[in-house]
C-alpha cells in the first residue's frame, strides 16, 4: 500500500516505464552502430542503461572508437531509427493508461522526466495517445546534466510547484532511481524487463513487477 495523502505529485520516466522502449534502443543502436564499424551487441548496452543518447555515444566512442563519422552523427542515426521504431512498435506498457487515468481522475498533478529527447517524447505520447494525461513534461537534454543527476526531476517539481520531497518518482532503472533519490523524491522501481537482475534497484522505495500491481497499492 502507497498512501498518496503523503504525496503532492506523480514524476513518470518514460523509457521502460511508459512503453517497451528498451528493446527498440537496442534494435536501433545496434544496428547504427554496426553501420560504422562499431560491432556492440545488446548485451554491451546493459553498461549504459539510463544515459542520455549524446552521453551513450561519447561512452562508446571513448572505449571502442569507430572512424568515418562523430559522435553526434551516430546519435543523430540512433535518434531518427527510433522514431520509426517508436511509430511503428510503440504500445504502452500494462497499467500506463488505468494507471495515468486514474491519477488524473483523483486531481494528482502528474509530471515526465526522461533522459529522451523531445523529439522522442513527442513519438512516444503520440503512439500511445497519453499526452494530456501529464502536466509538465520534461527532457534532461534541456540539463547541464542527465541522470543519475536529479537535475531533471528537480526542474519538473518546480514546474508542478511542487515540493520534491511531496513527489513519487516511477522509474525502471538504477541511475533512474539514484537521480529520484538524489532529488529527495521517493521512488518506486517497476523494473525493465529485458534487463539482467540487478539487486541494487532494491534501494528504491518500493517495487512493483508491473504497473497494474502499483495501481492496486495507490488504491487500497
Amino acid at each position: 500500500m502507497i498512501d498518496l495523502q503523503h504525496f503532492d505529485a506523480v514524476i513518470f520516466d518514460m523509457d521502460g516505464v511508459l512503453t517497451d522502449s528498451e528493446p527498440l534502443w537496442k534494435i536501433a543502436m545496434e544496428e547504427v552502430f554496426r553501420s560504422v564499424g562499431c560491432p556492440l551487441t545488446r548485451k554491451d548496452f546493459q553498461k549504459t542503461v539510463g544515459l542520455r543518447i549524446d552521453e551513450v555515444c561519447e561512452y562508446w566512442y571513448a572505449h571502442t572508437g569507430w572512424e568515418g563519422a562523430t559522435p553526434k552523427d551516430v546519435e543523430n542515426k540512433i535518434m531518427l531509427r527510433m522514431v520509426e521504431l517508436i511509430h511503428e512498435n510503440g504500445e504502452p506498457l500494462p497499467g500506463v493508461l488505468e494507471t495515468t487515468a486514474y491519477l488524473q481522475e483523483i486531481g494528482m498533478k502528474i509530471g515526465l522526466a526522461t533522459s529522451s529527447y523531445t523529439v522522442l517524447i513527442d513519438a512516444v505520447l503520440e503512439t500511445l495517445g497519453i499526452r494530456d494525461r501529464f502536466d509538465e513534461i520534461h527532457s534532461a537534454e534541456n540539463e547541464e546534466f542527465g541522470k543519475p543527476h536529479p537535475a531533471v526531476y528537480m526542474t519538473v517539481a518546480k514546474q508542478l510547484g511542487v515540493n520534491p520531497v511531496r513527489c513519487l518518482v516511477i522509474e525502471d532503472s538504477l541511475n533512474g532511481i539514484i537521480s529520484g533519490k538524489a532529488a529527495k523524491m521517493k521512488v518506486v522501481c517497476i523494473p525493465e524487463k529485458t534487463h539482467h537482475p540487478e539487486p541494487k534497484l532494491m534501494v528504491a522505495d518500493y517495487q512493483f513487477d508491473d504497473m497494474l500491481l502499483f495501481l492496486e497499492a495507490i488504491k487500497q
